[in-house]
């Protein structure tokens, strides 16, 4: 990871948090939805809790491992051919009834917002844009809104 402890502990502008929880963020929601097809939910009460099962990460190279783990799970879990997981419906603060794959595609929306406001906040808060920022190419059939705060 390109960031140093003290730049993780930045407040951002768009959320009341530090750049490193945005970062834990932005990887922790994915993981929620596609492993609700296990746990049955994605429900505040989930988010709560995964925020606190995660707050020991704190160094930048341990969220970048954590975020590799979450990317390599995730790829498989859409390899998978798992259409029973697919298509379970769970219960989700972001969308209602949806299934896994529906609150998926919400929450990469989500997460791809927040981390183009991260490459903006990298860029003009802390003077160092991003080396290897994702591309169009690798965010491509994930909508993403345009206005970043």
């Amino acid at each position: 990871m390109e960031l140093s402890v003290e730049q993780l502990a930045q407040p951002v502008q768009w959320r009341p948090e530090m750049l490193r929880d945005t970062l834990v963020h932005i990887v922790s929601f994915p993981e929620l939805a596609y492993t609700s097809r296990t746990r049955g939910s994605m429900s505040s009460d989930d988010m709560r809790a995964c925020r606190e099962s995660l707050a020991h990460l704190q160094k930048p190279q341990e969220i970048a491992d954590y975020a590799c783990g979450v990317a390599d799970a995730l790829v498989a879990f859409l390899h998978s051919g798992d259409t029973e997981g697919f298509d379970r419906v769970v219960p989700a603060h972001y969308g209602g009834e949806v299934t896994v794959l529906e609150l998926l595609n919400i929450i990469l929306s989500h997460s791809t917002h927040h981390l183009k406001q991260v490459y903006w906040f990298m860029d003009t808060n802390l003077g160092q844009p991003a080396q290897t920022p994702a591309t169009e190419a690798d965010m491509d059939g994930i909508f993403t809104p345009a206005q970043l705060i």
